[in-house]
């Protein structure tokens, strides 16, 4: 499973460890941070893979225009960069199994997970 982050580059490191995961941070592709939504979905769909943020707006659009075809939105407020790995060390057993799916939302809070394929 790739990924493209739209959270702390510590995660990529993170799963590209841990998971064995090919891990692209939003700040390597296009414009960079200025890089639009409609662009990182996009980006992420032609290049197969999972958009992880904590934005709304890419639920919004997953569900609205199916695009990003697959997303792990993070629905946590401030917490450490630490806190968000040991979250997501926790949740990967879950989230692994799904790469053979060419469509999915995934929500994680601090007490649960939530899969829609």
């Amino acid at each position: 499973m790739d990924f493209l982050l739209h959270l702390p580059i510590s995660l990529s490191k993170f799963l590209s460890k841990q998971a064995n995961c090919t891990s692209v941070h939003v700040n390597q592709i296009l414009q960079k941070w200025h890089t639009s939504d409609s662009e990182i979905c996009k980006y992420a769909d032609e290049n197969n893979l999972v958009v992880i943020s904590k934005d709304s707006d890419f639920k919004n659009s997953h569900f609205i225009n199916k695009a990003p075809k697959k997303i792990i939105r993070v629905t946590l407020g401030n917490i450490t960069n630490e806190e968000v790995l040991l979250l997501f060390n926790k949740y990967l057993p879950f989230i692994l199994p799904l790469s053979s799916k060419t469509d999915f939302y995934i929500e994680i809070g601090k007490e649960q997970i939530i899969i829609i394929d």
